[in-house]
């Protein structure tokens, strides 16, 4: 491109500029092949494709709306379709609408990818692919379409397991070691992206242990393969033909693929889809605890170097971490035997571990580790964890207000109870101001907020706390961490600036 740009500035003909470019090539050495992919990608292929599938899905959609209320009645092509904006075009501008009196249900189809892991016909796709359908086909290779049931599926990872039954001998494929995936390395996609069918695509892993905001337990590879509307429940393999990871999403600002393109790694899927089809379901463990992130601040006022872990930030009464003695304002940094860097990796470590498994949990309290021995419950869905009350401290019947880090605090009476509605089993310190201009402030700190611990030492009186600070300033700290209760019983943390 540059030595063409450079020709036609001086005026050269286009012909004369392409013979400058060809001589001038003659003097770069050819790229390596592996600059334009491994040659085992054709095998690999090979060895492959027929374990690949296509999730054909349709479901029935109600009509919507009234009489004398217009909507354009448009047949629903899948995802991607070639005649998609020929469709959009005819029926939106030239049909126009129908009354709502005449509107009928119609049916929606969309298509999806997915792999065969067993010859008896066993399939893993996306339960987004599938969510919601009257009827579930599987296409394979060879065309061959055959209705499929749904053994279970995963909404907080995005997995379904599918089963039908075997018009002829299948090809399956098996799980790799995504732990052992490097960055730099091959990965090849394939699926049926805009509806095309069968399709490969090469890339590298481009990240791992990628986390997009997207749930709990994510980790995905990132890999820059190309992965497009359709290739969703879609395999990615290793050269060695086996699945790293499951196509799940994508990043992009037009619909299409830009290169960034994110896959459940294996380790997870293997043991989603293990208990799947063992129980339908998924039986995670449960720790009973809500955590947070251990900011710098917060490492520097708990005197934990580095900055690791993952902060108690409420423990559930029911939950099985009350009974181990784990508390609020405990820093997890090993669960049996893994290292917690951060929440997610203790979210993830637990949902993973067996129900009814008693596991060592080493925390660090005000400076020390300490091991707990926990027996660990199983998460339901539908649980709504209730934080337990902080310790119990001596109640006092005499307001007495004290000022500290912009917040002006009280004993908490039976009076200020009434007026904020604490609930009895809260104990601590009341906020009844707070300065506009304070960190609280910014740290969303109201009145009516119960302090209950500061720096993990639980405080009865406005008093205490205000001696609290006034040490911890002397022994140079420029943070604090408070336990923090609403009116609820709800806790969460806080780090305070004392500067």
């Amino acid at each position: 491109m540059t030595v063409v740009t450079t020709a036609l500035r001086h005026g050269l003909r286009p012909v004369l500029a392409a013979a400058w470019l060809g001589a001038a090539t003659l003097l770069i050495p050819a790229a390596p092949a592996l600059a334009r992919g491994p040659d085992g990608i054709a095998d690999v292929a090979e060895k492959v494709i027929d374990a690949v599938v296509n999730i054909s899905t349709s479901q029935t959609v109600e009509a919507k709306g009234g009489p004398g209320e217009r909507r354009d009645a448009v047949p629903q092509l899948p995802p991607g379709s070639p005649f998609e904006e020929f469709f959009d075009d005819f029926f939106k501008n030239h049909r126009g609408g129908q009354r709502g009196g005449d509107l009928q249900p119609h049916r929606t189809t969309s298509l999806g990818s997915g792999f065969i892991i067993d010859t008896s016909g066993i399939v893993v796709t996306n339960n987004h692919v599938i969510a919601d359908a009257d009827e579930i086909n599987v296409i394979l290779n060879d065309g061959t379409k055959i209705k499929a049931n749904i053994v279970g599926i995963d909404k907080r990872t995005d997995l379904a397991v599918l089963k039908f039954k075997p018009p002829h001998p299948l090809t399956a494929v098996k799980f790799g070691d995504s732990d052992k995936l490097r960055l730099g390395e091959w990965v090849i996609a394939i699926g049926n992206p805009f509806s095309l069918g069968g399709t490969v695509t090469a890339g590298i892993v481009s990240a791992r242990n990628r986390d997009i905001a997207n749930g709990t337990y994510e980790n995905y590879i990132q890999t820059d393969a190309a992965i497009n509307r359709g290739n969703s429940g879609g395999p990615l393999f290793n050269l060695d033909g086996e699945v790293i990871g499951v196509n799940t999403l994508i990043i992009s600002p037009t619909g299409g693929s830009i290169g960034i393109g994110f896959a459940v790694p294996s380790k997870t899927v293997a043991g989603v889809v293990d208990q799947l089809r063992r129980f339908g379901e998924l039986r995670r463990g449960w720790l009973g605890v809500r955590i947070q992130q251990v900011t710098d601040e917060i490492a520097e006022s708990l005197n934990i170097k580095p900055a690791r872990g993952a902060l108690i930030a409420g423990v559930d009464d029911k939950g099985p971490a009350k009974p181990a003695g784990i508390e609020p304002g405990d820093v997890v940094v090993t669960f049996d035997g893994h290292d917690i860097k951060d929440p997610k990796d203790l979210s993830r470590i637990v949902a993973d571990t067996p129900v009814g498994k008693q596991v060592d949990v080493v925390v660090i309290r005000k400076g020390q580790e300490q091991t707990k021995q926990v027996t660990l419950g199983r998460l339901e869905d539908n649980d709504k964890p209730q934080p337990v009350a902080a310790k119990s401290a001596p109640d006092s019947e005499k307001t007495v207000t004290q000022k500290a880090l912009g917040l002006d605090l009280a004993n908490l009476s039976k009076d200020l109870r009434n007026r904020y509605k604490i609930k009895d089993s809260i104990k601590g310190v009341i906020v009844t101001g707070v300065d506009n201009s304070s960190d609280a402030a910014g740290k969303r700190i109201s009145a009516g907020d119960v302090i209950v611990e500061v720096a993990q030492q639980a405080v009865a009186s406005a008093a205490d706390i205000k001696k609290r600070i006034e040490q911890m300033k002397k022994d140079g700290k420029k943070s604090v961490v408070l336990l923090v209760s609403n009116a609820d019983g709800d806790l969460r943390t806080v780090e305070l600036s004392m500067r």
